[in-house]
């Protein structure tokens, strides 16, 4: 339909970008600029919970984008793992993913997911849901054989994960159980973000 609003998706992770694609919808990719290590940090210090704060993050990516595409649906999203008090962030090497799973192994830890749409600067929309993985006591040898595979896959030797790991794939076979949502585990609560989008009429009922 001439003039109908686009989809934006404010993001640079190819994990939602897939997600999106293999449902059937059509977007637009424009990831928001913003430091997203100092936005935590200052929510954490604030006092936010990991789910608050991966809503509020989602939030200021959504509206960055509508500032500058009032007309268009934006949807920004974040992700927040947590074990105990601590927080994790994506790791930015095979050292440090290395060092995350390590950190994690034998344990449960939780993923809290959050999205947030954005029309004329404002925010429309929103959705969030959390995940509990308990990773299993897995050997060294797994371990760096897991690493080496994201290398060849194209990786880096770093996953492209908050949880340093690609539950889709070899990644699974990092864990002894999972309770969650599929999607809300690879970045986005996607089935909510569908009905919305039928709601608008941007997908058939």
């Amino acid at each position: 339909m001439s003039g109908a609003p686009a989809l934006v998706l404010a993001s640079a992770s190819p994990a939602r970008a897939r997600m999106l694609r293999a449902a059937g919808v059509g977007f637009e990719a424009e990831p928001a600029r913003v430091d997203e290590e100092a936005a935590r940090d200052s929510l954490r210090a604030e006092g936010a919970s990991a789910a608050d704060a991966a809503m509020a993050l989602a939030e200021l990516k959504a509206l960055r984008i509508s500032a500058r595409r009032p007309e268009d649906l934006v949807v920004g999203a974040d992700q927040i793992l947590s074990l105990g008090e601590r927080w994790f962030a994506k790791p930015p090497d095979r050292a440090a993913a290395r060092a995350q799973l390590l950190a994690r192994r034998g344990r449960e830890h939780r993923l809290d997911s959050a999205a947030c749409a954005a029309m004329g600067g404002a925010p429309v929309w929103r959705a969030a849901d959390s995940a509990r993985l308990s990773v299993r006591p897995f050997g060294d040898g797994f371990l760096d054989s897991y690493l080496d595979s994201l290398l060849e896959s194209g990786g880096g030797g770093a996953p492209e994960s908050v949880g340093a790991y690609r539950v889709e794939g070899l990644g699974a076979q990092l864990f002894s159980a999972i309770d969650g949502d599929h999607f809300t585990i690879l970045g986005l609560p996607l089935l909510p973000l569908l009905e919305y989008l039928r709601q608008r009429g941007m997908l058939e009922r």
